[in-house]
């Protein structure tokens, strides 16, 4: 057997041996019925961020691809309907 056989072989089993470590050790953490972590915390802010972001975004994208016009009324209705959103976000 060569040198190159010997370390292929002995990351092999290592590789192998850590892998059955973590299936039956369950990584240390705790495991949801499809195997996932429970999410923590930050991440549940995070996600809930994310989310009020996009709603945001899909605003400012229905308000930029409006028929706009420079005209008063039109003006107006647009603020008008970013300071309803923005006191519904806040509230």
């Amino acid at each position: 057997m060569s040198w190159a056989t010997a370390v292929v072989l002995i990351v092999l089993i290592s590789a192998i041996a850590g892998v059955m470590r973590a299936r039956s050790h369950g990584g240390g953490r705790l495991r949801h019925r499809h195997g996932e972590a429970p999410p923590s915390p930050r991440e549940k802010e995070l996600e809930n961020e994310v989310e009020s972001l996009r709603e945001r975004i899909q605003v400012l994208e229905r308000i930029a691809t409006d028929g706009n016009s420079l005209d008063a009324s039109e003006t107006r209705r647009i603020a008008a309907e970013i300071e309803a959103l923005r006191d519904k976000s806040s509230s």
